[in-house]
């Protein structure tokens, strides 16, 4: 089953890009990759799991981590109300 795995990873140069570039083209199941130097964001696709995906990027000794991760660290979600209590008889 394909699967999009989005990772936020250090990059500050187009020799970070291709050190990406070199693990993702390697790595077996990949089956697209897509990499926004701007955003630090990598975006992988194909019959990966995600953290087969992030210990690959890691490999290239830039600091990487899940983009969900890093966008809650950022940006505390509201949390949900707790749902109303239900008596027991």
């Amino acid at each position: 089953m394909a699967e999009t795995v989005v990772l936020k990873v250090g990059m500050s140069c187009e020799g970070c890009v291709g050190a990406v570039k070199r693990v993702l083209t390697k790595m077996e199941g990949v089956e697209s990759f897509d990499i926004d130097l701007k955003e630090q964001r990598v975006t992988v696709k194909g019959n990966v799991k995600p953290d087969a995906v992030l210990q690959t990027v890691s490999k290239t000794g830039k600091k990487t981590a899940f983009w969900e991760a890093e966008a809650k660290e950022e940006t505390p979600a509201p949390s949900a109300p707790a749902p109303a209590a239900t008596a027991t008889a």
